[in-house]
């Protein structure tokens, strides 16, 4: 799920910074770059692991600030298809589910993820709102958010910047996961006490 990842990268160092030690100002400005953004096809950047060299320093001509080649490893979140992560309930609607991971929101469990046979019963107090429930030796298990929900990862991708984006629609998500709990021991952590009671009566 998270791994260290080794990146070149040529920027400017602010003129403010420059009163502080070398390394600890370009960590700095690394951090105000690179953390919480998404490279792709690399995962989202959770902090600046250590800083193994640094070139440069050169002034270009009009330009109050120096310019450094830094090499320099992330932690980075990357998770891994296959890989079954611990998560929670963010959304549900007729599409699936959306989970979080607290620091990362865009994994989806589409409606042909989810174990087979489900069905969805729209909230009362919400109507943008429904509950997934999957059916399954006479009982009702539902996903309510409650437990943590176990999934498996079933894609990881980085779609395309878009150019621009209609009024209404959601916040571009720069890396998306989608998941899948239609599996033994995936879904919500409680399922399975309560599957092995269903089995045993």
């Amino acid at each position: 799920m998270f791994k260290l990842s080794k990146v070149e990268h040529t920027f400017r160092l602010p003129p403010h910074l420059l009163s502080l030690a070398l390394e600890e100002a370009i960590k700095l400005e690394l951090e105000s770059l690179f953390l919480d953004k998404v490279i792709a096809n690399l995962g989202l950047c959770i902090s600046v692991y250590d800083i193994q060299s640094i070139k440069g320093g050169f002034i270009f001509p009009g330009d109050g600030a120096s310019t450094y080649t830094v090499v320099f490893r992330l932690i980075v979140f990357q998770p891994f298809v296959g890989e079954i992560i611990a998560a929670k309930l963010k959304e549900s609607d007729a599409k699936g589910l959306r989970l979080t991971l607290g620091f990362f929101d865009d994994i989806y469990v589409p409606v042909h993820l989810l174990p087979n046979p489900s069905s969805f019963k729209p909230d009362s107090n919400n109507r943008n709102y429904v509950r997934w429930v999957w059916n399954y030796g006479g009982g009702d298990f539902i996903i309510d958010g409650i437990d943590q929900i176990k999934f498996r990862v079933h894609s990881v991708t980085y779609p395309p910047i878009p150019v621009e984006q209609p009024e209404q629609s959601k916040p571009f998500a720069p890396m998306v996961v989608t998941g899948s709990i239609d599996y033994d021991g995936l879904g919500p952590v409680s399922w399975w006490e309560d599957v092995m009671e269903v089995e045993e009566s």
